[in-house]
């Protein structure tokens, strides 16, 4: 099988109870085989902030990104300001290809104003002629989309999901993370910063790295319920919080699928899923929710079709059990952990908005009440990043104070990384 499915449960509810949560953990196997080829587009900013040593920097990564390519895989590179531009069109990266793509890359001149959607639509018109790939995208900006209104990024995002996933990064600190954040949400991806030009080239080798490890495209993880039950929300939980629940394809009234992009051999994600269903009597056992992944494989035939597979493997199934009180258990810990890491990503988010519309004592309260569930769920990067905005004062009340004079680049990333989130311990749980 291509993937293994736990869940982490306490499946014994009280009287009246309607509502079951568990902990799903997908793990792809580790010899997994690429099923389709790989196809990797850079979508750069060259508008007019970009002018100088940014520019630059961002063509010369951009170059050293393509040459790690092997012939296995294509890709292609657009630009955009006010407008789109195909900057080398989609080709295998042969030497040939690369070179000719190095000489138009290194052309580049940062001019005019900003307008992101005309990069994405560019993209999209090129990763739509290789539907059959694994479509991976890198963009890139360091400015606010001053260009056009929120509402047609939407409309293009709406029309990119699906086609292909996009992770993001803002150079410098010009940018607005909730423009690049949505891009990054819409299609699978996630949102960085690199604060100086230098870093740039970083980003992209590890982009490029990550991409070549993709075996599988398009995965879905599929959710049947029983009659009368139905999921309230499904959310990836690790390693970052992303809701999937307005996403959600209905197969049919008891089965939802929800798209959750392509998966690298041995990777591993975590999903928490809500049922409701109806309340039972006591010694009422139902099978609340079975999960399974579906995926595309290529036909073993030399016709280029596609078949596809999915798998149910039992120990990802969810139960419920009505019992008396005597009998409850402890919530489950994997569900009490992910719980926490949400709560956490909330008081970061609302901690820099009270900041930042003046309200010093409601931030330090919220960052406070971020850093003791930091601290407590073991997630040190975010304790890190929590540590460059404020300082604790008192450890035991969990008090702190805003730190003055903190650099930019230190709230962008903590807003940015607020979802990130620590794993839960593999614990058995009685009931599960």
């Amino acid at each position: 099988m291509s993937f293994k499915v736990e869940a982490f449960q306490n499946r014994h509810l009280a009287p009246g109870t309607a509502r079951v949560d568990a902990i799903l953990s997908v793990t792809a196997d580790a010899d997994l085989k690429a099923t389709g080829e790989l196809v990797v587009g850079f979508i750069l900013d060259k508008s007019g902030s970009m002018t100088g040593a940014r520019m630059d920097s961002v063509a010369r990564a951009v170059v050293r990104a393509i040459d790690l390519l092997d012939e296995r895989a294509m890709f292609f590179v657009v630009a955009f300001d006010g407008s789109g531009y195909v900057v080398s069109r989609e080709a295998r990266a042969t030497p040939e290809a690369k070179r000719y793509a190095s000489q138009v890359i290194l052309q580049l001149q940062a001019q005019g104003g900003t307008a992101m959607s005309a990069g994405l639509r560019a993209a999209r018109t090129l990763f739509e002629r290789m539907p059959g790939a694994i479509r991976r995208a890198v963009f890139l900006t360091d400015g606010k989309n001053e260009g056009e209104k929120a509402q047609v990024v939407a409309e293009e995002l709406g029309r990119c999901a699906g086609v292909f996933e996009c992770d993001c990064w803002g150079v410098g600190t010009d940018w607005q993370v909730g423009e690049v954040q949505r891009i990054a949400d819409a299609l699978l991806g996630k949102a960085s910063l690199i604060p100086e030009p230098g870093g740039v080239d970083a980003a992209f080798r590890a982009a490029i790295e990550q991409a070549r490890g993709k075996a599988l495209k398009d995965v879905r993880l599929r959710l049947w319920t029983p009659q009368g039950a139905s999921p309230i929300f499904v959310k990836q939980v690790n390693p970052t919080i992303d809701d999937l629940t307005q996403q959600a394809r209905v197969i049919s009234p008891q089965v939802r699928d929800y798209l959750t992009g392509s998966w690298a051999a041995g990777e591993s994600r975590d999903f928490h899923v809500a049922i409701a269903v109806p309340a039972g009597a006591i010694n009422d056992e139902i099978l609340a929710a079975r999960p399974s992944l579906v995926y595309l494989e290529a036909a073993p035939d030399a016709g280029g079709g596609w078949i596809e597979r999915e798998e149910k493997p039992a120990p990802g199934r969810v139960f419920a059990r009505w019992t008396d009180e005597t009998m409850l258990q402890h919530i489950s810990s994997q569900v009490l952990h992910y719980a926490g890491q949400a709560e956490l990503a909330r008081s970061i988010h609302e901690g820099l908005l009270r900041q930042e519309q003046g309200d010093e004592a409601g931030a330090a309260q919220l960052l406070g009440k971020a850093m003791r569930i930091s601290q407590t769920s073991h997630n040190a990067a975010m304790t890190q990043r929590l540590a460059r905005v404020v300082e604790v004062v008192d450890a035991g009340l969990g008090t702190v104070r805003l730190k003055r004079d903190v650099k930019k680049a230190a709230t962008m990333e903590l807003q940015l990384e607020s979802r990130t989130t620590s794993r839960a311990l593999r614990r058995p749980e009685g009931g599960s």
